[in-house]
């Protein structure tokens, strides 16, 4: 289970400084990612088939593609609404449109925040963040400072995801912390997800989709085994295409899954389902 969302967090605009990282943080992350890194990787036990309803409520059905028309954006809703995705995923300008396509169903409105690159400022983030909770969004998918992580600079992380969690947290929606896998060795990987956790974040995910390349099922392993002591979900995004695709990243322990392919996804799902 995802532990409980709370309220904390100010409303100013800015970026809170109190809460930065202290060395002795810094220096339990730093054992915390070498106690990971040591214990390696098992392979993940193949599970049974899952039932096309459940594997509907896996999928953040997703369309961020910036050449995105409005007609493919309600395409997008109705297939959500019609074939039981969790989530439709987003950029933040369609926010108000999703939330008026999807209104009175189950669906979830998600939106990304500083993407693709994750270079923004901070307060621009918590700005974005804030602008597309009120219009609407339930989910946040928010890109960290890359840069910043692979300089080693692990308060600029945290104070980044931090600012956007809260803002999430005060409208009682989910914040996921992309860290575009493909960009980190190992090590990178465990610490941007020990900084997710540590700023409060509610996921962490593979990929935006937009760089080299997306999920993996070696990664999304590294990052349940990292996340398991705080119950973080997990969300496998990028390169996720077939049914096969997505029970191997369930099986090794994602949580959600972001994907363009979901119709298909779910087709094959079925097809599955009706030879059994």
């Amino acid at each position: 289970m995802i532990r409980d969302l709370d309220k904390r967090g100010g409303r100013s605009g800015v970026v809170p400084t109190d809460k930065d990282l202290s060395a002795e943080d810094i220096g339990r992350i730093t054992d915390r990612v070498r106690e990971i890194l040591a214990q390696g990787g098992g392979a993940a036990p193949a599970g049974a088939l899952l039932p096309p309803d459940k594997v509907a409520k896996l999928i953040d059905h997703t369309l961020l593609k910036p050449e995105a028309t409005a007609e493919e954006i309600e395409k997008l809703c109705r297939e959500a609404v019609q074939y039981g995705f969790f989530a439709v995923c987003v950029n933040a300008v369609w926010v108000p449109k999703v939330k008026a396509l999807v209104r009175g169903t189950p669906v979830k409105v998600c939106a990304v925040v500083g993407f693709p690159l994750g270079a923004q400022a901070p307060e621009i983030k918590l700005l974005e963040a804030r602008r597309a909770l009120r219009e609407g969004a339930q989910e946040i998918d928010m890109v960290i400072n890359i840069g910043a992580l692979k300089s080693k600079d692990d308060r600029i992380v945290a104070r980044d995801i931090r600012g956007v969690v809260e803002v999430c947290n005060e409208a009682r929606a989910l914040c996921k912390v992309i860290i575009e896998t493909s960009l980190l060795n190992d090590e990178e990987k465990v610490r941007a997800c020990e900084l997710a956790m540590k700023a409060g974040a509610h996921y962490v995910k593979t990929s935006t989709g937009f760089s080299k390349g997306g999920a993996t099922v070696e990664d999304i392993r590294l990052m349940a085994r990292t996340v398991a002591p705080r119950k973080l979900g997990v969300k496998a995004s990028g390169g996720v295409r077939t049914y096969a695709d997505l029970m191997k990243m369930v099986e090794a322990g994602a949580t959600r899954v972001g994907s363009s392919n979901s119709v298909n996804i779910l087709q094959e799902a079925t097809q599955m389902a009706g030879k059994r």
